[in-house]
């Protein structure tokens, strides 16, 4: 990694400064939704599956090979082009890399940088830069919906210092985005064991003589609830409130924060969480699995399980993990999908022995401790990055090249 000096705050000797169009292309996405289909080596982006630089391939849509050509006649977004959200949310930018091929969803932009003297991870961190989309978000105010307009994004205007630390920047910011992203996918790799290993012993090869039961007789499950009306509860609020924008997006399969929190008194009106309980996720997506970390209450959008004498707990979470596409099948809600809280406790399971259990236990606790410490450097390196990438624009940090 480059050695980074701390200086006076101000910017860089040499700073060049461009319009987006005069160091790029900028393409705008076809203005219709693409047909998606269950499989494919083809993605469209969204702007959902856009943010902090990243792309979240994941839960993009996959595209027959007959879309994505008619997609692409524009311009063939390649691996390093950046896709820039112009609505919902505004100004995220992502990162197009090695191995995918993407078309553009409804209102995205494709950057392509063509001049010499910019770089292409240099453009992508400067336009993450909370300044930068802070700048972005300024341009789209005024709409009944925040919507940036292609002249807009157009002339933006860039401010860059030489090549040389443009690159040495870019390396800092890609160093550390490298470590996240390394232990990221060491958990994906720990996860799929363990759930390989619940497969094998408890589906695969479950013993006929298992007792056969319904969930709702192995554990107790209890519904969230949320004090109402909720905004007399939330100012100025201490005990942390959990809901389901709380998961969303996350990577981690613990909540260890919230974004919100509810006053003293709202806490009886609610039911009250402690680190290590299971819960479940009863709205939107639905049917997803969480350790929680910290004290707190759950928004009724969330279902808890306790008591666990039959089964252990993590039996319980690769279970539900499991079923979670079932789930979400029997989901009902015209606007939100709701899990139906009756089915789940009627789903039929098979007991396994104790000792079966235990060896499960031994076997995947180590695992999921594994995957909490991963997760806890990831958080240690994102805040580092994030502290670091507005300071190294700024050049209140500067680098030694």
């Amino acid at each position: 990694m480059n050695k980074v000096d701390r200086a006076e705050f101000g910017e860089s000797e040499g700073m060049s400064e461009y319009i987006l169009s005069e160091i790029a292309e900028v393409i705008d996405c076809e203005h219709k939704t693409a047909p998606q289909v269950d499989s494919s080596k083809y993605f469209s982006i969204r702007t959902t599956d856009i943010s902090n630089g990243k792309i979240k391939f994941e839960s993009a849509n996959r595209v027959s090979e007959e879309t994505y050509l008619e997609w692409i006649k524009r311009a063939t977004p390649e691996p390093e082009d950046i896709v820039l959200a112009r609505e919902a949310p505004v100004g995220e930018v992502g990162w197009i890399k090695d191995g995918y091929q993407v078309c553009l969803g409804q209102r995205t932009v494709l950057i392509k940088v063509t001049h010499n003297e910019v770089s292409k991870r240099f453009l992508l961190y400067y336009l993450v830069n909370p300044d930068t989309k802070y700048q972005l978000q300024v341009r789209s105010a005024g709409s009944v919906v925040e919507h940036l307009n292609m002249k807009d994004i157009r002339n933006f205007k860039i401010s860059v210092p030489p090549l040389p630390e443009q690159k040495a920047i870019a390396a800092i910011l890609s160093s550390l985005d490298d470590k996240i992203d390394l232990l990221h996918r060491q958990n994906k790799t720990l996860e799929s064991i363990a759930e390989t290993l619940f497969r094998q012993w408890f589906i695969e090869k479950a013993q006929d003589d298992w007792e056969e039961s319904v969930l709702a007789k192995v554990v107790t499950i209890t519904r969230g609830a949320s004090p109402r009306p909720i905004m007399d509860y939330v100012q100025n609020g201490t005990v942390p409130w959990i809901k389901i924008a709380d998961a969303t997006g996350s990577s981690s399969f613990y909540i260890d924060s919230t974004k919100e929190f509810i006053i003293e008194s709202g806490v009886s009106k609610s039911v009250e969480v402690y680190p290590g309980d299971l819960i479940l996720s009863n709205s939107a997506t639905c049917g997803l699995p969480y350790f929680v970390e910290i004290y707190g209450c759950i928004h009724d959008d969330w279902l808890l399980f306790r008591n666990f004498d039959l089964v252990s707990k993590y039996f319980v979470f690769f279970f539900l993990k499991q079923i979670n596409r079932e789930l979400n099948q029997v989901a009902d809600g015209s606007v939100q999908n709701n899990l139906n809280t009756a089915i789940l406790k009627e789903y039929p399971l098979r007991i396994p022995d104790k000792q079966a259990l235990n060896q499960f236990d031994a076997c995947v606790e180590p695992i999921i401790e594994k995957m909490k410490g991963n997760n806890r450097k990831i958080q240690t390196l994102e805040k580092l990055r994030d502290t670091l990438l507005p300071k190294l624009m700024s050049g209140e940090v500067r680098v030694d090249v």
